[in-house]
């Protein structure tokens, strides 16, 4: 507890007496806006019909579909980001700064123009899409499994720009090891690489997935709104507050939930790399 002690004494800085008066009104401010929606929602719950609000068929229907297509986006993030990242870190190639920015676009993007974008390429006109429709059959706007793939644009960018900085911190000189030894560079990914960033990977994989529990604009652009189909959780929320402000509020609050237990168990990770 002492050496505890010490180190926190000596490590980390402390609010002094003092503090300028143009900074700490300002910040107790931020700090109220940031706070009051969210005890605005926890005061207004209706916490006696709570649980009547979260078993009912609709909101279970759209918790369920919610859950089923995160983790589903969550996967297509881990298998075709992973990589990605691995690609952004480690190889060398002309335009490497351009695919990193590309990659990490949908950050930025107005979720509704990348629902838009997704049309234009998944639909059924889309310049892929068309093919997929006419070479497969298959059809991804309007349907769930169109909502995995908005949720997925939208996510994996979180899990490419946590594995990639893992794999940055991560010393290189073990894969060289491993290919000096005659391993091929992907055993040296998959026996060396990987098990050395798994804590990365499932933080990002973590972050993909809360990213994906609460999309909105690019699913109810590309996926639609049906009840059961394509309907998860916030546009229910959406939905329900033009017609049941209690149902909006209880779903709203699992959100919440999920967000409060996604940042608690990435709280150790957050404060080391700060």
């Amino acid at each position: 507890m002492g050496s505890g002690t010490r180190r926190r004494r000596s490590g980390t800085p402390r609010l002094r007496a003092g503090v300028p008066l143009p900074l700490l009104l300002p910040a107790l401010a931020g700090l109220v806006f940031l706070v009051l929606p969210l005890v605005a929602l926890l005061i207004r719950a209706p916490w006696r019909s709570l649980p009547d609000q979260l078993t009912s068929v609709a909101v279970w229907q759209a918790l369920r579909l919610s859950l089923i297509t995160a983790t589903a986006a969550t996967v297509v993030a881990l298998v075709l980001g992973v990589p990605l990242a691995w690609l952004l870190a480690r190889a060398r190639f002309p335009g490497r700064r351009l695919l990193r920015a590309l990659v990490t676009l949908p950050l930025v993007l107005p979720p509704v123009v990348g629902g838009v974008a997704l049309l234009l390429a998944l639909g059924r006109n889309g310049i892929v899409g068309r093919w997929l429709d006419s070479a497969f059959g298959v059809t991804l706007p309007f349907t769930t499994a169109g909502v995995v793939v908005a949720e997925a644009f939208v996510a994996m960018p979180f899990l490419v720009i946590s594995v990639e900085g893992t794999l940055r911190a991560a010393d290189p000189r073990y894969e060289e090891a491993a290919t000096t030894l005659g391993a091929s560079r992907f055993t040296a990914f998959r026996r060396v690489t990987l098990p050395m960033v798994a804590p990365g990977v499932a933080a990002g994989a973590v972050l993909a997935w809360a990213r994906a529990l609460g999309e909105f604009g690019a699913t109810i652009t590309f996926a639609g709104n049906f009840p059961g189909r394509t309907q998860t959780m916030p546009l229910s929320v959406y939905l329900a507050l033009q017609s049941d402000p209690a149902a909006a509020i209880a779903l709203s609050l699992v959100l919440l939930a999920v967000s409060i237990a996604v940042l608690a168990g990435l709280r150790d990770r957050w404060m080391a790399a700060s």
